[in-house]
């Protein structure tokens, strides 16, 4: 395995702002089947995934709808990408309809060779502000990957849960999801493309709907409690148009442990501790 040397993108930076409109937030709650928030209400968890997009032309894509890399991020050729986990903190609300910026930095860089070949892993931290003060700290684990065939298949039975609810990811879910996020990687919506190029039986779920459904299953089992942290990590792909399970128990130490299930087996899995 041939190692690149990424070292000058390490410490890149980068800043962008969002208005939190009140109207794109009403369509991430249709996206999401959630109650619609009013302008000045705490933003929900983990929907400031939908907001903070930089889009490209058309001409900045690369084949695979994402967008093609050299500013932010270095040039990758043609690797897939894959959404890894990340560890967020929640030190304060963000508001609907009050102005914010996400501060963005590439912490790290890593090249190593894994059982589907060869991975390079970026860890990217984002800190979202809001009228000057810092409400959100998150580090995001991105993997791309050389084109081989991805794992599908788990192993692990997830434990028994206090609560749990299933998710059946549709089509139009993947689409309003891919909508409002302005999401254009393919193996969200051109079947053709994801199980043909990149080796899936069916589109694939986004992760960061997973998780946001995984932490909306706990905050509606434990109505109230504030979630201080969620971290958060990708097993294996979850594969529409099948439902899934997203569940959790109180661990004793007052942590949450949280994880998707699909065919009975462990995908993606998480920690939630509260304020």
């Amino acid at each position: 395995m041939t190692t690149l040397d990424y070292s000058d993108w390490v410490g890149r930076k980068e800043i962008y702002p969002d208005n939190l409109d009140p109207g794109h937030v009403r369509q991430i709650a249709l996206a999401l089947g959630q109650p619609v928030p009013e302008a000045g209400d705490a933003l929900p968890y983990l929907w400031l995934w939908a907001h903070f997009v930089r889009g490209q032309a058309y001409e900045e894509l690369g084949r695979d709808g994402h967008p093609a890399h050299g500013s932010f991020l270095p040039p990758l050729g043609e690797r897939n990408r894959l959404w890894a986990g990340g560890r967020v903190r929640f030190l304060e609300p963000l508001r609907v309809g009050t102005p914010a910026e996400r501060q963005s930095k590439i912490l790290k860089i890593q090249e190593k060779q894994g059982s589907t070949g060869a991975l390079l892993f970026f860890t990217v931290q984002h800190e979202y502000v809001q009228q000057g003060r810092l409400c959100v700290s998150e580090e995001q684990d991105i993997v791309y990957r050389a084109p081989t065939p991805p794992k599908l298949e788990g192993s692990v039975e997830p434990p028994p849960a206090q609560w749990s609810a299933t998710i059946e990811p549709t089509t139009v879910m993947l689409f309003r999801y891919s909508a409002v996020t302005f999401n254009g990687h393919r193996i969200h919506y051109d079947l053709d493309y994801v199980t043909q190029q990149e080796g899936y039986p069916g589109l694939v779920v986004h992760g960061p709907l997973i998780a946001t459904h995984m932490l909306q299953a706990c905050v509606d089992a434990h109505p109230q409690r504030e979630v201080a942290s969620f971290n958060y990590r990708g097993l294996r792909p979850l594969i529409a148009p099948q439902a899934f399970t997203v569940a959790g128990t109180l661990q004793d130490d007052g942590r949450a442990r949280l994880w998707a299930a699909q065919n009975g087996t462990l995908a993606h899995q998480a920690e939630v501790t509260f304020k």
